[in-house]
């Protein structure tokens, strides 16, 4: 709420931090729901569910409000964008396939909130947003896998020290209203694009049995 509050009033740079302190919850609160057993003390709630909701409110619904209120599209394009990425996305946390045997995403898990945030921080051209919205958008409903930084265990320490990298990165953007300088700015375009690629690299490059560690 106190994002949305923030996106309406068009204070982005709030907006998104309180976004990234989303993002970090959301990472905490599967870990410490496993801790204190949460289905077997509380089975009345179910966490699942619960963590659908938010994460949809954060993840989607409110970056693909600023991302049209911003006008970083034509207001045409901008609104067929939108509903595209609201729709889709529903259908996407609908899919009981969505998570993979390792824990990591099948098809791109509709993080619009890292998304939105890396464009509004880029400023790329109207074409690159547009082309970044169709193609990620289609990848939500493709056999391509996408890491879960703390979560996947294959590359587990670089996975969870990139996603660090792009928080901070992140954060710091958000802090100085997108004037983040350039080690931030190529921090998290280069963190963005591992945590994209990740996934797809471990299915091209599959495990041997050899390289595990027992």
């Amino acid at each position: 709420m106190l994002a949305m509050l923030a996106a309406v009033q068009g204070k982005w740079s709030l907006m998104f931090l309180w976004l990234v302190v989303a993002l970090i919850v959301d990472g905490v609160d599967g870990p410490l729901a496993r801790r204190y057993d949460t289905k077997k003390n509380w089975p009345l709630y179910d966490g699942i569910l619960m963590d659908l909701i938010v994460d949809y409110l954060t993840y989607v619904f409110i970056p693909a409000y600023a991302l049209f209120t911003k006008g970083m599209l034509p207001v045409w394009t901008g609104g067929i964008a939108v509903m595209v990425i609201i729709y889709g996305s529903v259908i996407y946390f609908s899919d009981t396939r969505m998570k993979t045997k390792d824990k990591s995403f099948s098809g791109f898990p509709a993080c619009w909130n890292m998304v939105v945030l890396v464009l509004f921080a880029v400023d790329p051209p109207q074409a690159v947003v547009l082309a970044t919205v169709v193609a990620l958008t289609v990848a939500m409903f493709l056999n391509l896998k996408f890491i879960h930084p703390t979560r996947t265990p294959r590359w587990h320490r670089l996975n969870l020290a990139m996603a660090i990298v792009w928080l901070a990165c992140a954060a710091q953007a958000a802090w100085v209203d997108f004037n983040e300088g350039v080690v931030a700015h190529w921090g998290l375009i280069l963190s963005s694009l591992y945590l994209i690629l990740a996934g797809i690299a471990q299915q091209l490059f599959p495990e041997r049995t050899t390289d595990r560690i027992t």
